[in-house]
């Protein structure tokens, strides 16, 4: 009799319905909750640097994350005045904890780790690690991996390039700097031999740096390909409506076109092996 009971509540208990993305045309501004009505906040770290922003102006929506935010922004029904930008510490912007922004783009790649603590949008660049450094440095004589071992290597504080740096030699340490422009300020001076970070910065700080030198890439697994993505508070209601909207940009050729415009100069690097 109980088991002939509880098949029946199991019988007339509703399922539940499985989750469908939000499609593009139904993600606007007047049915989302962002932090400020009819405004959407993005946040990014300070300073920003090309080819990601250019002259450490997100608003002028040049360089490649600023167009991004403004595309993604526009396609959400906000007018480039309805846009607003904070300045978010990159290490404050991956933490867990409620945000000063809806979403932030300062080159953040998705890991599980930081997924405990925020939410990720769809990823909107597949990034890749390299090595910069200067002529009068030993890393300019570097052709792989393992002459790379006995180097001092920087990088910015809680990245990935950080990461990356470290599994170069697991036992040697990695000296780490608050930005970008801190590690190359120490690799003018000498105090390391060479930098790691994105590949697209990579080659702006080669082409900043007196003598700068690009030494490669470092190998990617494909199982496991690093990928960039927007950064939300955890359980954001904007997190859908931001992925489909990267998504929409993926799929009509728009990030393709942008990464043409702004990242077209960073060419190419031999990977390290």
């Amino acid at each position: 009799m109980v088991l002939t009971a509880l098949l029946a509540l199991s019988a007339c208990a509703p399922t539940a319905a499985p989750y469908t993305a939000p499609r593009p045309q139904d993600c606007h501004k007047n049915g989302l909750a962002t932090l400020y009505d009819g405004v959407f906040t993005f946040g990014t770290d300070q300073p920003v640097y090309p080819p990601w922003f250019i002259g450490d102006n997100p608003a002028n929506g040049e360089g490649f994350e600023a167009a991004v935010a403004y595309a993604i922004a526009g396609r959400l029904g906000y007018a480039p005045e309805d846009v607003r930008w904070v300045r978010v510490p990159f290490s404050e912007a991956i933490v867990a904890g409620p945000k000063m922004f809806d979403a932030n783009l300062s080159q953040v790649s998705i890991t599980d780790q930081r997924r405990a603590a925020v939410d990720f949008s769809a990823p909107y660049f597949d990034v890749s690690q390299a090595v910069v450094t200067v002529k009068s440095s030993p890393a300019a004589r570097v052709r792989s991996l393992a002459d790379l071992k006995a180097l001092r290597l920087g990088a910015q504080v809680g990245t990935t390039s950080q990461t990356a740096a470290r599994a170069v030699d697991g036992d040697r340490p990695v000296e780490v700097y608050n930005t970008n422009g801190d590690a190359k300020l120490a690799l003018n001076n000498g105090e390391i031999d060479a930098l790691v970070a994105d590949l697209p910065t990579a080659f702006t700080v080669a082409g900043e740096l007196r003598d700068g030198v690009m030494v490669g890439q470092l190998p990617t697994d494909s199982d496991t390909a690093e990928q960039f993505g927007l950064v939300l508070d955890k359980g954001s209601s904007l997190t859908p409506c931001v992925s489909a909207i990267v998504g929409a940009l993926r799929a009509d050729g728009t990030l393709e076109r942008l990464q043409t415009t702004w990242l077209a100069d960073a060419g190419r690097a031999p990977v390290l092996t």
